[in-house]
């Protein structure tokens, strides 16, 4: 039977891959280390569960919330843009509450996207980019993930070259999954070029807060102008610790912002209030728990980068996020990132996400993230160390990726 059209559009979802190899090995007894999902493991903050807790308790809160975010969840959210970027925001028709950065990003695209209309999209890059568009009929031209000339003159070829003109282009930073983290020279940049060509900014600023460096990643809407044709989608799923909560912001230019507000009434009631109640603690409340977080992710950056050395295996340390982006060791190469992160799980019982599910730019590399303590990290190492000295024992019945039909 044929595939329905909207399915037909979605390439193979090459995580699925690895996903059942890990699963049948943890079935079989194997103790994987899963350093694959960018799922945080640290505990929600203890106020932030307290006053989900206290809000679940009051009468009346188990009702239907509201789909664009209850007023103070949103005045919290224009509160910490202007705490953080120093952008006043105004919280009834410029904030919207989502399930998640990735749910508005998949609402945005229905709502703007007109079938055939193309969209500019990093590659490699996070799967939604890219798939929220083609499911709701557009069309993908790919331009580079790093920031810099080469990423301008994609914009400019593809203003000329595709037809019809281009509606959005998409950026991300502190970037997942490249880790590579832009300035605010580069959004000036970018705000004048899509005010040029009349263009939207889609901004994904969903790790803003995990950052390495002595300057926080800055937001696109700090430079003057990008509240014309500009949204920025941030979470509290890697700030807070709160993945499963499903809660994140879309702020920004009052139209684009509209039409998101529109389609997700049409489409869902909110979030479940005691956690939109929780989430505003979250932003109102003590922020020692995100600089806790923080140092947390770099001292295991710091571990994976030495132990991952230690075992033959060079990965550049990230300066953002919390993912590295792993070129594979040379001798892997041939065989590509599929196929290496599958060994990976069969023999050193660890998991990582390949590149190659994230773009076809992506190919040559895996994304690592550092969702295990140190010392499990060191144990992820030991076990690729050991599998990296019995290699050539483990790749004659491998298929290199040249060779694939």
């Amino acid at each position: 039977m044929d595939e329905f059209h909207k399915i037909r559009r979605l390439p193979p979802y090459v995580f699925e891959h690895v996903n059942r190899l890990k699963a049948s090995a943890r079935a079989a007894g194997a103790d994987i280390i899963d350093l694959g999902m960018g799922n945080p493991d640290l505990p929600t903050p203890e106020h932030i569960v307290e006053k989900l807790v206290e809000t679940v308790r009051k009468p009346r809160t188990n009702r239907y919330s509201a789909s664009k975010g209850i007023p103070g969840l949103r005045r919290a959210q224009a509160a910490y843009y202007d705490r953080r970027f120093g952008v006043k925001l105004d919280p009834e028709t410029q904030v919207v509450a989502t399930l998640g950065s990735k749910e508005g990003f998949a609402n945005m695209a229905q709502a703007i996207t007109a079938p055939g209309d193309v969209v500019l999209v990093p590659n490699p890059s996070y799967p939604i980019h890219a798939f929220g568009f083609l499911m709701a009929g557009g069309v993908i031209r790919s331009i580079p993930s790093e920031p810099g000339p080469d990423f301008f003159h994609a914009l400019e070829r593809a203003i000329h070259h595709s037809t019809p003109k281009p509606i959005a282009v998409i950026l991300c930073y502190p970037s997942n999954p490249t880790a590579c983290v832009a300035d605010i020279e580069f959004y000036r940049d970018v705000v004048a070029f899509a005010r040029q060509h009349e263009i939207f900014v889609l901004s994904d600023l969903a790790y803003s807060e995990i950052y390495f460096t002595d300057t926080p990643p800055p937001s696109l809407l700090q430079v003057p102008g990008a509240m014309d044709i500009a949204v920025e989608f941030t979470s509290m799923s890697k700030t807070y610790s709160m993945p499963g909560w499903r809660m994140g912001f879309a702020v920004g230019n009052e139209r684009l912002i509209s039409a998101l507000a529109r389609v997700k009434s049409y489409l869902d009631y909110g979030a479940f209030t005691p956690i939109q109640v929780a989430a505003a603690a979250a932003l109102n409340g003590p922020q020692d728990c995100v600089a806790e977080f923080r140092e947390t992710y770099r001292k295991r950056r710091d571990a994976m980068v030495d132990a991952f050395a230690r075992a033959g295996w060079e990965i550049p340390a990230p300066e953002a996020s919390m993912f590295a982006w792993a070129p594979l060791p040379e001798r892997f190469r041939e065989i590509g990132s599929l196929e290496f992160s599958k060994l990976l799980v069969e023999k050193a019982d660890v998991a990582v996400a390949p590149g190659i599910g994230f773009g076809e730019h992506g190919e040559g590399y895996v994304r690592i993230a550092m969702v295990e303590n140190e010392q499990r990290i060191r144990q992820a190492a030991r076990n690729v160390r050991r599998f990296l000295e019995t290699a050539g024992e483990t790749l004659h019945n491998v298929v290199p990726i040249s060779a694939r039909g």
